[in-house]
């Protein structure tokens, strides 16, 4: 049996120094969204800091109060503007590219500050004659060199918040669009994911690396669903809003192990679970707006792996849930039929509901047939009898249908029924039949076809990027 190395043993069992300690500790707490306590924590170590810690050190530990505040704010979004009469660590006139490029200055000081440092230590290292004086020093250098290290590497990570936040305005910007198209902004993302995640890789950044990560490939996924949903592409939309759903689990379980201790008034103290803030519950939001629409557009391809009461109940946990609004929709008015149709004209690729192996074949569909149902209810079949009419006011009406909010009316007398039309996004039309003549401006029927249309366009969680607001 081998003899164990004393020295190696020697070097496992030294302790950590005490400013790494700091360090790590700080960084575990960003990580964790912990940002008053993290920015707390080195204040305190900054004012109960000697001064043969040196200048450098309590540089950066101003830095890193002023880096746990900017992550507050970045986090709770108050840069897309917040809600009149809160409070926030900055005022509402600073943007988060203002905080950031400050810090980025102040931690490019360290950094020129510690090599300075570091330069007259080593001089001062080679005049000192003694060798125990000269092991006394050694452990100076280390600690320069380790806060210059960490010093530049979050200058890079300043540089990706601002690029990051450049982004998310962007975002909030798509709920104004007509059509939204959020798979525009992928590429920038991958951009800076490509740009940024090997900048700070430093073990004691772990955690902060960790979380930035998760954040970029969450909002990528959930972007590349939104248009995979909206191109009626079943297999990438649904591998898209697992993998987003699966990381926002993970990274939501740190919330789950800290408490938050309150002082009452009176006495006493109760703990109670930290909030997420509020990128995080936004991204949950987003993720939950994308799975609604997932289960009605896939609705037929999901039923089929499940009994009808069990894909009901799981609807019903939809927010919102399309399938059982329009059953309610159709009960109390009377349809005789609601379909959500898709725009196959074109597309080679197409081959029905669900999932289809690359290599099946599939004659490509003609005429009405290029124009399927996706869902149809309340009977679960198409109505063959009225397609023709349907695909017929498709065409012809494409000009009014493509204004937003705009529900195309048509009777036909041969057929006695009423249609109403309108698009909410443009591969997709939603058709409702009523029997007999009845109002163009039937407010239950205008109203009701507006509400889903604006719901399924998705543009309502690009508006709650805002704090305050209602998306």
């Amino acid at each position: 049996m081998a003899m164990a190395d004393p020295a190696a043993e020697a070097e496992l069992l030294r302790p950590v120094p005490r400013e790494q300690a700091i360090l790590e500790s700080f960084f575990t707490q960003l990580g964790m969204f912990s940002f008053d306590r993290a920015k707390d924590y080195v204040e305190k170590e900054k004012d109960n800091s000697s001064r043969s810690s040196g200048a450098v050190w309590a540089a950066l530990l101003a830095a890193l109060a002023h880096l746990a505040a900017a992550e507050k704010a970045y986090h709770n979004m108050t840069f897309l503007g917040q809600k009149m009469g809160s409070q926030s660590f900055f005022s509402r006139k600073d943007s988060t590219r203002t905080i950031y490029t400050s810090l980025h200055n102040e931690l490019r000081k360290v950094m020129t500050s510690g090599r300075h440092v570091q330069q007259q230590q080593q001089q001062q290292l080679l005049q000192q004659q003694q060798h125990q004086q000269q092991q006394q020093q050694q452990a100076s250098p280390y600690l320069e060199d380790l806060l210059c290290h960490l010093a530049e590497q979050l200058c890079h990570f300043a540089q990706a918040r601002v690029e990051m936040a450049d982004l998310y305005e962007k975002m909030h910007a798509l709920a104004g669009q007509k059509n939204v198209n959020g798979e525009t902004l992928v590429p920038a993302l991958d951009a800076v994911m490509h740009k940024y995640s090997s900048k700070f890789h430093h073990p004691i950044l772990g955690r902060v690396e960790e979380s930035f990560q998760t954040e970029v490939e969450v909002v990528t996924q959930l972007l590349r669903c939104q248009a995979q949903v909206s191109e009626w592409r079943f297999l990438p939309a649904l591998l898209s809003l697992h993998g987003a759903g699966a990381k926002l689990t993970a990274w939501g379980q740190l919330f789950q192990r800290q408490k938050e201790t309150r002082k009452h008034l009176f006495g006493g103290q109760s703990q109670r679970s930290v909030q997420p803030p509020h990128l995080y519950a936004w991204l949950q939001r987003f993720q939950a707006a994308l799975l609604a629409k997932f289960s009605f557009y896939f609705h037929e391809a999901l039923s089929r792996q499940s009994t009808p009461a069990d894909m009901r109940a799981l609807t019903a946990r939809a927010t919102p849930d399309y399938h059982g609004k329009i059953c309610s929709f159709a009960r109390k008015h009377d349809a005789a039929s609601v379909s959500l149709v898709f725009n196959n004209r074109g597309s080679e690729s197409f081959r029905g509901h669900g999932y289809h192996h690359p290599r099946s074949y599939r004659e490509a569909p003609k005429g009405v047939e290029q124009f399927p149902a996706v869902v149809s209810l309340p009977t679960g079949e198409r109505p063959l009898a009225h397609w023709p009419n349907v695909v017929m006011m498709m065409g012809d009406r494409a000009a009014e249908l493509a204004a937003p909010d705009k529900v195309v009316h048509f009777y036909d007398d041969k057929v006695q029924s009423t249609y109403y039309l309108a698009r909410p996004e443009p591969y997709f039309t939603l058709v409702v039949i009523l029997d007999g003549r009845k109002s163009e401006r039937d407010l239950g029927v205008v109203a009701f076809l507006q509400e889903i249309c604006g719901s399924l366009r998705n543009s309502k969680p690009f508006a709650g990027l805002k704090p305050g607001s209602k998306g």
